[in-house]
């Protein structure tokens, strides 16, 4: 009985460490050896002139999203795919609340949308619009508990935005829970001002600056 499932042969192999060539022996979906010569397996890869090295990790992925009054472009089938082309194999999107909504809920939701249309693996990062007490006392500690240890806030857009009570609490909950929180930084209040102002001035058009060699700017 071959020793390994598959040998991918006569590649480079990049570690952490080191860049040289051996071959790579798998078993048991694992890297079980990497050595000169591996022949003893079921399946073989030839990698010769290739570089051989751990696949990559996209952590901040949108896929079939609907935020910001818009729908993602890409759905997990294609998004996926993508990564697989760019040598990712595994992505991280984000798992969205709706308003309303049970964060639990959206959870199973979005695995609906990525079971049998994901061709890497994935996790989600939570992205939490509206932290009821529900939400932050049984739904947040539970799906940390199941292996969601991250999650996302807002401090802009209409939709997704918490106000300051919110975010501590939500702070809160991460600290007790051992957690990590993402938060998209921006003054709500103050870009709302600025836009408004500028509208009503009827500046609405893209602005163009470019500083020529001398440093002079031209608008």
């Amino acid at each position: 009985m071959p020793q390994f499932d598959l040998a991918i042969r006569g590649g480079t192999i990049a570690t952490a460490a080191d860049v040289v060539r051996c071959d790579v022996g798998i078993a048991d979906g694992r890297i079980a050896s990497l050595a000169r010569d591996i022949t003893d397996a079921r399946e073989v890869i030839d990698a010769s002139e290739l570089l051989v090295m751990p696949g990559g990790i996209d952590s901040h992925v949108h896929l079939a999203q609907l935020a910001y009054g818009a729908q993602m472009a890409d759905d997990f089938e294609s998004g996926s795919r993508s990564a697989v082309a760019g040598g990712n194999t595994t992505i991280l999107p984000f798992s969205l609340q709706p308003r309303g909504k049970s964060l639990r809920q959206s959870v199973m939701d979005y695995h609906k949308l990525a079971d049998g249309r994901c061709y890497v693996d994935y996790g989600f990062h939570l992205i939490i619009s509206d932290p009821t007490p529900t939400v932050l006392g049984q739904e947040l500690p539970a799906l940390v508990a199941d292996g969601y240890p991250s999650f996302k806030v807002f401090m802009t857009y209409d939709d997704l935005v918490l106000n300051d009570r919110q975010l501590l609490e939500v702070f809160e909950c991460a600290r007790r829970e051992k957690a990590l929180v993402m938060v998209h930084c921006e003054g709500y209040d103050a870009i709302k001002f600025m836009t408004e102002r500028l509208e009503a001035a009827g500046k609405t058009a893209p602005a163009l600056r470019i500083h020529n060699a001398h440093g002079r700017l031209f608008q």
